[in-house]
C-alpha cells in the first residue's frame, strides 16, 4: 500500500491544508483585456502582494500537451495538481497514434472499419470542429476520414460542433471553407464525405457532468433523427444564424444539411459511429446516449443499433464509451490516492461546472473514492443559465460549505474549485468576468478567515489562464486587436499565461522557505501540499516548492 512518510523536523500545519484553485486565472500584463487585473478584488491582490507567490506553467509539455504552443486546459491541468506528475495527455496521444499508424491496427478502429464493409454502411463523425487542441483537433479528424477512403468505407458523414470557445469566436468559416474543399478534393465516383449537420457546442450536444441533458437531447434530434432546420451547407446555416441570432460559434443553433428536404445523414442501424473528442468530460454523455440500453435521460425516439466508438475512452472506471481508438493516459501514484491510504481526511468540492476537476480529474480520471471513510465530495448544483447573466455562478454557496468543512476540523485536506474566471471568461464578455471575479474575492476574505481560525494553510493557486485575456491579441504588436469599427475583438479561449501558486500561512512559514526563483509547473503541486501537512513526497512526484528548514 502507498502511504507517505512523515518529515523529520516539521510537523506539518495544525489545521487543514486547503487548495483553493481558481479556475482561468491568469497572470498577465496590465491591459485593456485583463480581467484579474481590472477587477476589484483587495483581498486576493493584496495575499498575492504579501505572501510568497511562485508562478507556475499551466499549458503545453508542462501539462502533457504536445507543444507549449498548446493552451492548458481544466481536465489536463487538474490531472497534473492531482498527480504531481505530467503525463501525455489527449491531443499528444491521439497525435503519436496517428502519425505512428497503431490506431488504424487497434481493437476500435477495424471494429468500426469492419462493420461498415460488412453492412455497406456510412461511417459518421462527431466532434467539436476546430484546431484547438483542447477537446479535438480537425487534423485528427482528416486523417480519420483518409483513412476511411483508403479502407474502401463508401459513405462518411460529419456532425460538426462548432467551437468559439478555444479558438477565435467567430472563427466557423475558416474550418468550414477549408474543410468543404479538402472533401472536395477526396470525394470521387466510389467515395462521398459529406458534412450532415452540426451547432453550437454550448446549445447542442457536449454537456458535461449532467448538468443540462436537454442539450444532448437537441444533439440527438440533429445528428441521429435529422429534426432540425434545414440548411443546403453549413455555410449557409452559420452566416444565416449569426444575421439571426447574433451570437458567437458556440453558441449557434442546431442545423440539418439537406437536399429537397431529405438529411444528408441520419444515423441508421448497422452504421458506425466515432466520436472523435480526445477529452473526455463532454463526451461522456452522448456516449452513454449511444451504447445504454436502458437509458432514461431523454427519449430517444429511436435507439440505432450501431457499432460507436469515442477517441478515447472517457471514463476508466465506468468504461465509457466500451470501444475506442486510443488507450488514455494511466495516470497513476495520486495524491487522493496516498492521503487516503495513509488515512488522512479529505474533503472536495465545487459546482457541478467543475465539480469533476476536483474529483474525477484530480483522482487520475478515476471515478469514485479511494476510500468512502475518509473522503468527502460534495457537488453544489449549477444554475442552467447562460454565465454571463449570472457571474457570480454559485462561489457563495460553494464557500458556505467549505467554510464548514475548514471549521469543523474534520478535514486536513480539502481542494476547491471556483469555475468563475474560466466559465465566464467563454462568454467573452469582460465586464460579466470582472463581475464575476470581484464576487469570488469577496468569498476569499471569507476562506482565509476560517484558515486562519483553524490554524491553517491554504495553497491558493489555477490551472490554466483565460480571464486574464479577455481580447484576442495582435502578435505583432502585442496590443489588444481591434474590430474595423474600433472595438476589441473578444476572446474566449483559455491563455498560454502562468498561473500564480500562493501559500498564505501565517502560523508556520518560519519552518520552510519558497522557492521562489524556480522554474515549475502545475505538477509541483502535489508534493508542496504533502510537505505543508509534515509528509515527505513520492520520489516519482515533482519536486515540492517548498523546503523545509534545518
Amino acid at each position: 500500500m502507498k502511504k507517505l512518510d512523515k518529515l523529520q523536523g516539521f510537523g506539518g500545519a495544525q489545521g487543514p491544508v486547503v487548495a483553493i484553485v481558481l479556475d482561468g486565472f491568469g497572470i498577465a500584463p496590465d491591459g485593456a483585456g485583463n480581467a484579474v487585473a481590472l477587477a476589484n478584488m483587495p483581498n486576493t491582490k493584496a495575499v498575492m502582494e504579501k505572501y510568497p507567490m511562485v508562478q507556475l506553467k499551466a499549458h503545453g509539455t508542462a501539462v502533457g500537451l504536445p507543444s507549449d504552443d498548446d493552451m492548458g486546459n481544466s481536465e489536463v491541468g487538474h490531472n497534473a495538481l492531482g498527480s504531481g506528475q505530467v503525463f501525455a495527455q489527449g491531443a499528444k496521444l491521439v497525435s503519436s497514434s496517428i502519425e505512428s499508424g497503431k490506431i488504424f491496427t487497434a481493437k476500435g478502429w477495424t471494429e468500426i472499419a469492419a462493420n461498415c464493409k460488412a453492412n455497406s454502411s456510412t461511417l459518421h463523425f462527431i466532434g467539436l470542429f476546430s484546431d484547438g487542441n483542447v477537446h479535438s483537433h480537425i487534423d485528427h479528424l482528416k486523417a480519420l476520414i483518409e483513412q476511411a477512403k483508403k479502407e474502401s468505407i463508401a459513405n462518411v458523414r460529419i456532425h460538426i460542433l462548432l467551437d468559439g470557445r478555444d479558438v477565435g469566436e467567430t472563427s466557423a468559416l475558416e474550418y468550414v471553407d477549408p474543410f468543404e474543399e479538402f472533401l472536395a478534393s477526396i470525394n470521387d465516383d466510389s467515395f462521398c464525405a459529406k458534412i450532415a449537420s452540426g451547432g453550437g457546442r454550448m446549445t447542442i450536444t457536449m454537456d458535461r457532468y449532467e448538468a443540462n441533458w436537454k442539450m444532448v437531447e437537441e444533439g440527438w434530434k440533429i445528428h441521429v433523427l435529422g429534426e432540425g432546420r434545414q440548411f443546403t451547407s453549413a455555410h449557409e446555416a452559420i452566416e444565416t444564424y449569426r444575421s439571426e441570432a447574433k451570437v458567437i460559434d458556440q453558441d449557434l443553433p442546431g442545423f440539418v444539411i439537406a437536399e429537397n428536404g431529405v438529411p444528408a445523414g441520419t444515423i441508421n442501424d448497422g452504421d458506425s459511429v466515432i466520436f472523435f473528442n480526445f477529452r473526455g468530460d463532454r463526451s461522456i454523455e452522448i456516449s452513454k446516449a449511444f451504447e445504454e440500453a436502458d437509458f432514461d435521460k431523454f427519449d430517444r425516439v429511436r435507439f440505432p443499433a450501431v457499432c460507436y466508438a469515442g477517441m478515447l475512452e472517457y471514463d476508466g472506471d465506468l468504461h465509457i464509451p466500451s470501444r475506442y481508438l486510443v488507450n488514455p493516459p494511466e495516470i497513476t501514484n495520486t495524491l487522493g490516492e496516498y492521503l487516503a491510504n495513509t488515512g488522512v481526511t479529505q474533503f472536495a468540492i465545487s459546482e457541478t461546472q467543475k465539480y469533476g476537476h476536483v474529483t474525477y480529474f484530480w483522482n487520475g480520471n478515476k471515478s469514485g473514492k479511494y476510500n468512502d471513510e475518509t473522503e468527502t465530495y460534495i457537488e453544489i448544483p449549477s444554475d442552467i443559465v447562460p454565465f454571463e447573466q449570472r457571474p457570480w455562478m454559485k462561489c457563495a454557496e460553494i464557500t458556505d460549505k467549505l467554510v464548514e468543512a475548514i471549521r469543523s476540523s474534520e478535514y486536513k485536506f480539502i481542494r476547491v474549485n471556483f469555475p468563475n474566471g474560466d466559465m465566464v471568461g467563454h462568454t467573452g464578455s469582460l465586464e460579466a468576468t470582472i463581475v464575476g471575479l470581484e464576487a469570488l474575492d469577496l468569498c476569499m476574505a471569507r476562506i482565509l478567515a476560517a484558515v486562519d481560525a483553524a490554524n491553517g494553510i491554504a495553497l491558493i493557486t489555477a490551472d490554466h489562464g483565460n480571464a486574464d485575456e479577455m481580447y484576442e491579441i495582435n502578435k505583432k504588436t502585442k496590443l489588444p486587436a481591434q474590430n474595423k469599427d474600433g472595438s476589441f475583438k473578444s476572446k474566449t479561449s483559455h491563455t498560454l499565461n502562468p498561473v500564480p501558486c500562493v501559500i498564505y500561512d501565517n502560523f508556520t512559514s518560519d519552518k520552510y522557505s519558497v522557492k521562489i526563483s524556480g522554474s515549475y509547473g502545475l505538477s509541483n503541486v502535489a508534493a508542496t501540499v504533502v510537505n505543508l501537512m509534515g509528509y515527505a513526497a513520492p520520489d516519482m512526484w515533482d519536486e515540492s516548492i517548498v523546503d523545509i528548514n534545518d
